[in-house]
């Protein structure tokens, strides 16, 4: 009986995929003002607060990340005007941290890209501020020794789809609706 319990409990984990738990994280964004440039955009970084990838086999089919909103900070200023900014950023112009500290991205699907480097299109939905919507973007998946990685390729969403808008209509016109992100995840 036991032997037959062992079996049915692996033969669960093959079909279902095992699951590794994420152990590095580095996730980058840029906003831009009225044009999308380098010289008028701010950047900087979030926190994921946990997360995991499930693989079958040697390939990533699913997961999920929580992303600590709380954490987002500007690294292309200092001092106060980089306080300023990620006060700005977290308070009910844009992100309403204390409403809402996470985000959440769960991979929905991944399939081959012919993209050489970023080799994969990962599907999945994010949500933010309560509302969800699909994204997809290109990223480079490696697996090994039990240590799955993801590196994504610079991707954007129309931060709109969320209702993360300066709630002041004539300022919402000078920032644009494109967020770009980059993202690396090691899971284990």
């Amino acid at each position: 009986m036991k032997k037959i319990f062992l079996l049915a409990v692996l033969a669960g984990g093959l079909a279902f995929g095992q699951s590794k738990k994420v152990v590095a994280s580095d996730v980058h964004w840029w906003g831009y003002k009225v044009a999308k440039s380098e010289a008028s955009s701010h950047e900087g970084t979030v926190k994921v607060k946990s997360g995991d990838m499930v693989m079958k086999g040697n390939q990533l089919v699913g997961g999920s990340f929580v992303l600590d909103m709380t954490s987002i900070n500007a690294t292309d200023l200092t001092g106060e005007y980089q306080q300023k900014l990620n006060g700005h950023l977290k308070n009910g112009d844009f992100f309403e941290v204390e409403k809402f500290p996470t985000a959440t991205f769960k991979i929905t699907g991944v399939k081959k890209n012919n993209d050489k480097v970023y080799n994969s299109l990962v599907t999945g939905t994010l949500t933010l501020k309560g509302k969800t919507s699909p994204i997809t973007f290109p990223a480079k998946i490696s697996y090994s020794k039990g240590v799955v990685s993801l590196v994504s390729n610079k991707f954007s969403f129309d931060r709109q789809k969320f209702d993360v808008a300066y709630k002041s209509t004539m300022q919402d016109v000078f920032v644009k609706d494109d967020i770009d992100m980059l993202v690396k995840v090691t899971a284990q």
